[in-house]
C-alpha cells in the first residue's frame, strides 16, 4: 500500500475508534438531557427531542444532600492530595538528594501499597476506623485520601529530584543551608510544575472516589459526592427516572474536566519534566 493510501486508512480507523470511545460519553450526555418522562430504555441511543437538564437536576438536587456533600468534597479533593504531594516530595528528596540508607528499599516499601487491591483494605479499614472513632469523620477520609495517593506522588517526584544536578544541593550546603531549607527554597520551587501534574491528578481521583466514601461514611455532611449520588443511582430501580441520575452524574463531573482544561499545557509540561 503506497504512503498516502496507509495515510487514510490510519486516519479512519482513528475516527471509527474515536466514534466507538465517544459513544457512550454521547449516550450519557443525550440521555442526562432528555426530559424524565421522555426516557425509554429501548430508545435511548435516539438524539432527545427536547431539553429537560435543568429539571433533571433541580430534582436531583431536592432528592439527594448533593450540596452538602459538595463542600465535604472539595475539602478532601484539596487537602489530601495538598499533603500527599507535600509527602511524596519529601519522599522523593529523601531518597533521591539525600541518599538515603536502602533508599530504593524504603521507595519499594511506599510504592508496594499500589500493589494491594482497594478493595481488600475496605474491611480492616472499616473495622479500625469504627474502634477508633475515625468512621464517618471528615479527618478520616483525609488520612486515607492521603494516604492512598502518596505512592504516586513519591513516584514521579523520585524520578523529577534524579535529573536535577547534585551540585546544586552542594553549593546550598556550602552557603549553610540546611536540608530542609533546601527542599523547601530549592527543590520544592524547581519541581512546582511535577507537583501541579500530581496534584491534579490526585485531585480527579479524590474528587471521583465512591468506594471510600461508600464504606467509611454514612451523614451527608461527611460523604463525599459520589457516595450521595450512588444512592439516587440505587433508587432508579426503585422508580428514579434514569435521566436524572445521569443529570447529576454529569454535572458533578464537571469541575474535573474543567480543571484538566484549564491545566493541560501545566499536566503535560510537568510529567514530561518527571519523565512518568
Amino acid at each position: 500500500m503506497s504512503g498516502p493510501g496507509l495515510v487514510h486508512v490510519r486516519r479512519a480507523v482513528l475516527a471509527v475508534l474515536g466514534l466507538v470511545w465517544l459513544f457512550p460519553t454521547y449516550l450519557i450526555v443525550a440521555n442526562a438531557v432528555r426530559p424524565a418522562g421522555d426516557y425509554d430504555p429501548s430508545d435511548a441511543v435516539r438524539p432527545p427531542s427536547s431539553i429537560g437538564l435543568f429539571d433533571n437536576i433541580a430534582q436531583a438536587w431536592d432528592r439527594t444532600a448533593v450540596g452538602d456533600t459538595l463542600l465535604s468534597t472539595l475539602l478532601y479533593s484539596v487537602v489530601s492530595p495538598a499533603l500527599a504531594v507535600l509527602m511524596g516530595a519529601l519522599a522523593g528528596y529523601a531518597i533521591v538528594v539525600l541518599r538515603l540508607r536502602h533508599g530504593f528499599a524504603w521507595f519499594v516499601v511506599i510504592f508496594a501499597g499500589t500493589v494491594v487491591p482497594f478493595q481488600m483494605l475496605l474491611v480492616p479499614l472499616f473495622v479500625g476506623y469504627s474502634k477508633v472513632a475515625l468512621y464517618d469523620g471528615r479527618l478520616g477520609l483525609i488520612i486515607i485520601y492521603s494516604a492512598v495517593n502518596v505512592p504516586l506522588a513519591a513516584l514521579v517526584m523520585r524520578n523529577f529530584f534524579g535529573n536535577v544536578a547534585v551540585s546544586i544541593f552542594e553549593a546550598a550546603r556550602l552557603d549553610g543551608a540546611s536540608t530542609f531549607r533546601i527542599f523547601w527554597r530549592i527543590y520544592l520551587p524547581l519541581s512546582a510544575a511535577a507537583l501541579a501534574a500530581v496534584f491534579i491528578l490526585e485531585f480527579t481521583f479524590v474528587w471521583n472516589d465512591l468506594l471510600f466514601g461508600l464504606t467509611l461514611s454514612q451523614s451527608p455532611a461527611v460523604r463525599p459526592v459520589w457516595a450521595e449520588l450512588s444512592a439516587l443511582t440505587t433508587d432508579v430501580y426503585a422508580g428514579t427516572p434514569v435521566p436524572i441520575a445521569l443529570a447529576a452524574g454529569l454535572v458533578v463531573s464537571l469541575p474535573t474536566v474543567a480543571i484538566f482544561l484549564a491545566t493541560q499545557r501545566l499536566f503535560t509540561r510537568g510529567l514530561t519534566l518527571a519523565q512518568f
